[in-house]
């Protein structure tokens, strides 16, 4: 087989596109395929850097690992990272090209990007025996129609066979899956081979009466129920209830090694990116993590983070408003452990100068850092390798903000004064022996006997996790059909669904 591919679209948001999607990509290639995820167009915060330079959505990142294939910008061609709720940065084939407006993307740029997304679908096509494609929000957004480049349009022009998802847990599915079809034009609904249930408790035998009449309904299948599975710590696109820290506070299957935890507050700064980065503490046995929006939740925290934003003068200011900078301040005189991470390296600083990304111009940092800050036009894409607290350090930078240090002790690309530390550098705490590392000098200085365990792996437990994605769909959707979807297009003859788009 070569060029087979398969859109998993979503009746919703958060349907569950993600790591469905994931979890085809690790069936496949345990089987012994070859296989590239894809998603012409990605909103999100949560990016990653691959190894060529490119910045894509995590949400692929996470995918091409469960392919076992290296990321790339033909991966995810368009990634929005939005500014406010009504603009965007677009970065196109892994680079900045310009901040739209939601109405400027819509009106016509996002027509004109057409073109290259198909180009690299068929690209990757061409090179692996299946391509899985990844939807955005619901296919049947009828107002968006006319220039989607990510659902409908793509499955269209690329004659991909399209499986929708719908999340049980929240209610509604069969109305989800019924309305989501109704609502597409005669040659989409063509496209529509059926329906696949996600996060679903309970006798699955009480479900099929609906299925049938959803069949009966559409003439369309479902292609398996998907049970809810707790403790799935996968990247998704945004949000705070994903990642492993998730699956620590549902399972908490690990007690801590010493006789203390650890407990971390992270700071929910506005336009929050790479929340990600605190997913390999809360995997660590005995480290509590939790988000804080209030200065007398960081009064009992052993660690405070305050992590990446898109919004770095905003969140300062957020800050300010909410009491976490006075906080912040009393914890670095007391010599209480302090992170931050890109965007929050910046705040710690002593002066910020940003006329590309807020255009605020000069404004006064926390001074908790001998930092200076400038936004540079030029984005900082960037995977690099050093030392920390003796320990090898991989990460990955995306960043406008050049960091001019003058002072403290050298950390990573940034520096430490006391118990504050700063890094631009994202995804540090994935390395194991750095992160046990850190975790014992946070330990010391916030007076905790608190242990970090010998042997946790970050990566394995990754691996693991997306292996349980691989056992959900091979044990619980009907893969030979699916299969065949990938292999041979969707079904001729599907009945139309009335009324149609309008």
């Amino acid at each position: 087989m070569r060029g087979g591919g398969l859109l998993v679209a979503g009746t919703t948001s958060d349907a569950g596109k993600s790591v469905v999607t994931a979890g085809i990509c690790r069936w496949l290639v345990r089987k012994g395929l070859k296989v590239a995820p894809f998603k012409g167009q990605n909103m999100s915060l949560n990016s990653f850097v691959t190894r060529e330079g490119a910045e894509i959505g995590r949400a692929q990142a996470m995918q091409a690992q469960a392919a076992r294939v290296e990321p790339t910008a033909l991966m995810n061609p368009v990634l929005l990272k939005p500014g406010s709720d009504r603009s965007s940065q677009v970065v196109l084939m892994g680079k900045p090209v310009g901040e739209l407006s939601a109405r400027g993307y819509h009106g016509g740029r996002q027509k004109e990007l057409f073109e290259p997304v198909l180009a690299c679908l068929e690209e990757l096509r061409s090179t692996y025996d299946a391509v899985i494609c990844e939807g955005a929000g619901s296919p049947a957004e009828i107002n968006l129609r006319r220039t989607d480049i990510v659902n409908m349009g793509i499955a269209r022009a690329a004659r991909l066979p399209v499986v929708v998802v719908g999340d049980i847990d929240r209610g509604g599915v069969f109305a989800q899956f019924f309305g989501t079809t109704a609502l597409l034009g005669p040659e989409d609904q063509a496209l529509v081979a059926g329906y696949l249930v996600n996060k679903f408790r309970g006798d699955v035998t009480l479900l099929e009466p609906g299925l049938d009449m959803l069949h009966g309904l559409t003439g369309r299948r479902t292609f398996g129920v998907l049970p809810y599975a707790h403790g799935l710590g996968i990247d998704e696109e945004d949000g705070l209830r994903v990642s492993l820290r998730g699956a620590v506070r549902e399972s908490v299957v690990a007690p801590p090694v010493g006789e203390d935890v650890l407990r971390v507050a992270v700071c929910a700064v506005p336009l929050m990116s790479n929340f990600t980065d605190v997913d390999a503490l809360a995997a660590e046995p005995g480290v509590v993590v939790r988000f804080v929006d209030r200065a007398e939740e960081l009064v009992d925290a052993d660690l405070v983070v305050v992590p990446g934003t898109r919004g770095t003068v905003n969140a300062l200011a957020w800050l300010r408003e909410r009491g976490l900078a006075d906080e912040l301040a009393r914890r670095a005189a007391a010599g209480r452990p302090v992170l931050g991470i890109c965007g929050g390296f910046q705040v710690l600083g002593e002066r910020i100068e940003d006329d590309v990304e807020s255009r605020a111009g000069a404004v006064d940092g926390l001074g908790l850092l001998p930092v200076r800050v400038r936004f540079a036009r030029e984005k900082t894409l960037a995977r690099p390798v050093g030392e920390a607290l003796g320990e090898r350090v991989e990460g990955y930078e995306i960043h406008h903000g050049v960091a001019s240090v003058d002072g403290g002790e050298p950390f990573l690309d940034g520096c430490r004064v006391g118990s504050v530390w700063g890094t631009h550098w994202h995804g540090s705490l994935e390395s194991d022996g750095f992160r046990r590392a850190f975790l014992r000098e946070v330990a010391a200085a916030a007076g905790r006997r608190f242990v970090p365990a010998p042997d946790t792996s970050f990566g394995a437990l990754r691996e693991e996790q997306l292996d349980r994605l691989g056992d959900l769909i091979e044990e619980h959707a009907d893969t030979d059909a699916l299969l065949r979807l990938i292999e041979e297009g969707a079904p001729a003859g599907l009945p139309f669904v009335p009324p149609g788009a309008p």
